[in-house]
């Protein structure tokens, strides 16, 4: 029987060298209980101040923890990283990219709760995950289930975020089968409207017709642009004749 994993970290910062500093896993254990396991973790990269502001761990307070692979929630990872089991993260290609930087090989199938709401509740005026907490009524479970899980609920620390990871998995659910989840996860999104920027909230094929300069700008200026919004700007352009 498949296990879900519901995975979460914070880093170091976002560049190319940044590592985890944070690590958190919840899953059901073989009795039906959620089990939550977290890790601060330290490396040779210290902490930026742009991510000390947002998750509020410091350099200090990794100082005599132990480095990501050693600690009881990687190891707790890896022991559960078989192809029947199921990882789930809120914008899980960045999650992997950093586990690799660790040495962790995925074997698991993966459901990104990101790609997710996107593709089926697109009415979702923004995406991130303490958004959705709100807009989707996540709030509404939160304390039930950190008390049962035994953690506090803390906006960017790992464990917590893993919380409302397991809470959107639950609302996901409600439109979807987990092989469905699976198959979204595995493809880009179609998006409708712009998540940012000028035309932010406007029809990206709308703004195919009228200003196409401009986004083949964005494709062509924009390196680290959203793997989605991507791929809708070059669907669009290319059914406009644009």
């Amino acid at each position: 029987m498949s296990k879900y994993l519901f995975l979460d970290l914070e880093t170091t910062g976002l560049e190319d060298k940044d590592r985890i500093c944070e690590l958190a896993v919840i899953f059901e254990d073989e009795e039906g209980l959620d089990i939550g396991s977290s890790a601060l973790c330290k490396s040779s990269k210290k902490v930026s101040h742009e991510a000390m502001a947002m998750h509020h761990i410091t350099n200090e307070m990794l100082k005599n923890e132990k480095v990501c692979q050693e600690t009881s929630t990687y190891k707790l990872l890896q022991e559960h990283n078989t192809k029947e089991n199921i990882l789930i993260a809120h914008n899980i290609r960045f999650d992997l990219e950093m586990l690799a930087k660790e040495g962790f090989e995925l074997k698991m199938q993966v459901v990104d709760t990101l790609r997710c709401v996107k593709s089926l509740i697109p009415e979702c005026e923004q995406f991130g995950l303490q958004f959705l907490r709100y807009e989707l009524g996540l709030y509404k479970e939160e304390e039930d289930l950190a008390q049962n899980i035994g953690i506090d609920i803390m906006a960017h620390r790992a464990l917590s975020d893993a919380l409302h990871v397991k809470l959107l998995w639950k609302t996901l659910l409600q439109y979807a089968t987990v092989s469905q989840l699976v198959a979204i996860s595995s493809r880009p999104v179609l998006l409708e409207k712009f998540p940012f920027g000028k035309y932010s909230g406007r029809y990206i094929e709308e703004i195919a017709g009228s200003d196409a300069a401009y986004l083949h700008w964005m494709l062509s200026n924009i390196e680290d642009m959203d793997e989605d919004l991507s791929y809708s700007i070059k669907k669009y352009l290319e059914e406009g004749g644009f």
